[in-house]
C-alpha cells in the first residue's frame, strides 16, 4: 500500500472524512477503515464520563495530531484505496493493478501518466455497504454479450479502455468502458437505469473494502446502484456529542429520589394501588411537601430509563445550567464555568424581557463529539459500526474529540411558553412538521418538532447570523444545543450558542462578552428585525414547503439558515411564522418588533 502523507484537521477525522468516508488526496481516493485498524499507541484515549455512560462499554480514543514532519514514525491513520479500479489519462488503460517503481508504490500507468479513479462506485440500497464496480465483468455484459460468444468468453483483462468520445456531449453517452480485444463497448448510461447491476449479475458482496472475504458470514441479498463516489449520501456519519459538565440530576428525578428513599414507600408500593397505599400515600406527600397524586405516578413509573441517549444527555446539562444560573459568578473553575445574569435594571422591550428566564455567560465549555457509525444509500439503511474488529461487541473503540469554547445559554419562561402553545393556531402550524417527521427516513434523527422547539431552534439561528456581525466569529464556527422539550418530565425551554475549537481559540472571550443583559438584549431585537423581512419574500413567509425533505416553513437562505454543521438537525424545524407570526398564527416573540416600532 502506497504510503501518503496529508494533514486533516481532528474534526475532519471525524466528519466528514471519519471510517468509511471517501477522501480525495493528491489524486488518489481513499477511504478510512474501522478503528480496530488504529495504533492505539499513536490514539490518546479521551475520557468524559457522560458520553461513555450512555454510549456503555469502549473507549474514546482522539485521532493522532499533527507531528509537524513526514517521517516513517510520524503517528498517521491507516487510509484504504477505493476504488481500486483506475484509467490512465493519457492511454486511458483501465485496471486496478498497482506498479513499483524504485521500491515505493506508483499511482502511474507503465506509460507514465497519472492514474486517476473511476467516478462511478456500488453502494448496497440497505445494507449500507460499498463495493467497486467490477468494470471488466461490466463491460462484457449486456445485449452484445447475449448476442456475442467472443465477447461472452474474452478474457483479454489488459485491454480495457475508458474512452472519452468529443462528439457526443457532455453527459454520459460521451464516457464509455471498450475492451480492444473483443471489442465490446458500453456507455456510462447504461450503469446507472434501475436494477442495471443486478441485470449484469453484478451482487452485493456484504462487506466494507477494506474487510477481507472471509469476514461474510452471511451473503447480503440488497440491490446494488451505481452512484457518483462523491455523492452526499454515499457517507452519513451518526454522531453524538455531549457537554463535560457535573452531572446533575433534573428536579424530577430528584423528588421522585426523595420519594422512593422515604421509609413509608415500600409500604405504597406492597399494597398496590389498595386502600392501604392510597392513605399512606396521602401521609408520604404531606412530609415531602408534594401531591399525593406525584407519590402514586412514581409508584407506577417505577424505575423508567431514558430512551433517548441524546435527550438523556440533554436533562443532565439543562438542570446543570439551571444550578450555575443561580450564581452571578462561578468560582468552581474546571472546564465548565458559567455566570448567571438576571435582568433588573436592564432597559428594553417588556415583551421581550417577561419572555426571558435567565441568561447564562458561558466562559468556558468542553464539548466532547463521538462518531457512533455510519450510514450509506438513506437513512433507512443498516447502521455500520465503526469497530468492527474482534472486540467491536465487548469494548468498542469510538474516534472522539475534544472541543473547548465558551457561549450564551438563553433561558426562556416556561409560564408564557406553554401559554403561547396551547393556541390552536400555534398547534396547528407546528403539527405540519410533524406529521412530515412521522414519514421522514430521518424520523429518529430529529427532535419532536412541537412548536416551542421549531420556535426556539428559529431563534438560534437569527441569533447566530446576528452574532457573527457583533463577536468576530464566523457564523460557521458557532453551533447551537437547543433544550425545548415539553414531553420530558421536566420541561425544558432554553438554546445555548457557542463556540468550539481544538485548542483555546474557542475561548477568547468575543462571545461571552454579549452575554450581559445590557448586549443581548439590542442584540436580539436585531436579530428579530433582521428576520421580519426576508429577501425572497412574500415567497418565503407564506411557504410551508420548504427545505430538506420539505421540513422547513418559512425558512430559507435569505432569513433563517446557517451553515449546516452549525446546525443539530442540518437546517431543518424551523419556521419564522412561529416566532414572528403570520396570518393564522400568533409568534412567541411577535409583540416585541411591535413594541421596539411602536417607541420608536
Amino acid at each position: 500500500m502506497e504510503k501518503i502523507k496529508h494533514d486533516l484537521r481532528l474534526s475532519e477525522a471525524i466528519s466528514p472524512f471519519g471510517v468509511g468516508a471517501i477522501v480525495d488526496i493528491r489524486g488518489a481516493s481513499l477511504m478510512a477503515p474501522d478503528t480496530s485498524w488504529w495504533d492505539s499507541k499513536y490514539a490518546q484515549e479521551i475520557h468524559c464520563e457522560r458520553l461513555m455512560s450512555r454510549l456503555g462499554a469502549g473507549t474514546l480514543r482522539r485521532p493522532p495530531e499533527h507531528a509537524g514532519r513526514a517521517a516513517k514514525t510520524t503517528p498517521a491513520l491507516m487510509y484504504w484505496r477505493f476504488p481500486a479500479w483506475r484509467f490512465c489519462e493519457r492511454c486511458d488503460r483501465l485496471s486496478k493493478l498497482t506498479g513499483k517503481k524504485n521500491g515505493k508504490w506508483s499511482n502511474k500507468c507503465e506509460c507514465g501518466g497519472l492514474l486517476v479513479p473511476m467516478r462511478y462506485v456500488a453502494i448496497c440500497e440497505k445494507g449500507s455497504h460499498i463495493q467497486d464496480i467490477n468494470w471488466f465483468k461490466w463491460a462484457h455484459r449486456g445485449s452484445a454479450a447475449l448476442q456475442n460468444e467472443e465477447v461472452r468468453f474474452c478474457r483479454d483483462y489488459r485491454s480495457l479502455k475508458f474512452k472519452k468520445y468529443a462528439g457526443r456531449g457532455e453527459g454520459l453517452l460521451s464516457l464509455a468502458v471498450k475492451c480492444n480485444g473483443c471489442g465490446n463497448s458500453r456507455v456510462l448510461q447504461e450503469l446507472v437505469t434501475a436494477g442495471a447491476l443486478s441485470r449484469d449479475g453484478i451482487r452485493c458482496a456484504g462487506r466494507q473494502p477494506w474487510e477481507p472475504e472471509n469476514s461474510v458470514k452471511e451473503p447480503c441479498q440488497n440491490a446494488l446502484n451505481a452512484v457518483q463516489r462523491g455523492a452526499t449520501g454515499n457517507y452519513m456519519a451518526e454522531k453524538i456529542s455531549a457537554l463535560d459538565i457535573p452531572e446533575e440530576a433534573p428536579p424530577s428525578v430528584e423528588l421522585a429520589e426523595r420519594i422512593r428513599g422515604h421509609v413509608y414507600f415500600a409500604k405504597v408500593v406492597a399494597d398496590n394501588g389498595g386502600p392501604q397505599a392510597d392513605m399512606v400515600a396521602e401521609w408520604i406527600a404531606e412530609e415531602l411537601g408534594v401531591s399525593k397524586e406525584t407519590v402514586l405516578v412514581t409508584v407506577a413509573e417505577g424505575e423508567v430509563a431514558a430512551d433517548d441517549m441524546l435527550l438523556d444527555l440533554k436533562d443532565g446539562e439543562w438542570a446543570a445550567f439551571l444550578k450555575k444560573l443561580d450564581a452571578v459568578r462561578d468560582r468552581e473553575g474546571g472546564d465548565f464555568v458559567v455566570d448567571g445574569r438576571t435582568f433588573d435594571d436592564v432597559e428594553g422591550p417588556e415583551s421581550l424581557l417577561r419572555a426571558i428566564g435567565g441568561v447564562g455567560m458561558v466562559r468556558r465549555v468542553r464539548e466532547v463529539i463521538a462518531l457512533r457509525g455510519f450510514r450509506r444509500n438513506g437513512m433507512d439503511a443498516a447502521l455500520i459500526d465503526v469497530d468492527l474488529g474482534p472486540n467491536r461487541r465487548r469494548y468498542p473503540t469510538y474516534p472522539a474529540i475534544e472541543l473547548f469554547g465558551e457561549g450564551i445559554f438563553i433561558r426562556f419562561n416556561e409560564e408564557l411558553l406553554g401559554a403561547w402553545e396551547e393556541q390552536p393556531g400555534v398547534r396547528a402550524r407546528a403539527g405540519i412538521l410533524t406529521r412530515r417527521k412521522e414519514h421522514s427516513a430521518l424520523a429518529d434523527r430529529l427532535d419532536t418538532p412541537e412548536p416551542r422547539y421549531v420556535a426556539l431552534h428559529t431563534l438560534a439561528h437569527l441569533i447566530i447570523r446576528r452574532l457573527a456581525f457583533e463577536s468576530g466569529y464566523a457564523s460557521a464556527a458557532l453551533q447551537e444545543r437547543i433544550y425545548a422539550n415539553s414531553e420530558r418530565a421536566d420541561k425544558t425551554a432554553g438554546i445555548l450558542i457557542y463556540t468550539a475549537s481544538g485548542d483555546s481559540q474557542g475561548t477568547l472571550g468575543g462571545l461571552v462578552r454579549l452575554g450581559e443583559p445590557s448586549k443581548l438584549i439590542p442584540l436580539i431585537v436585531a436579530a428579530l428585525d433582521d428576520a421580519d423581512f426576508c429577501s425572497n419574500d412574500p415567497v418565503c413567509i407564506e411557504s410551508d414547503k420548504q427545505g430538506a425533505s420539505q421540513m422547513n416553513l418559512s425558512a430559507c437562505h435569505g432569513c433563517a439558515l446557517v451553515s449546516e454543521t452549525s446546525c443539530e438537525t442540518g437546517n431543518r424545524l424551523l419556521d419564522r411564522q412561529l416566532l414572528l407570526g403570520g396570518s393564522d398564527v400568533k409568534g412567541l416573540l411577535e409583540d416585541v418588533l411591535t413594541e421596539v416600532r411602536r417607541l420608536g
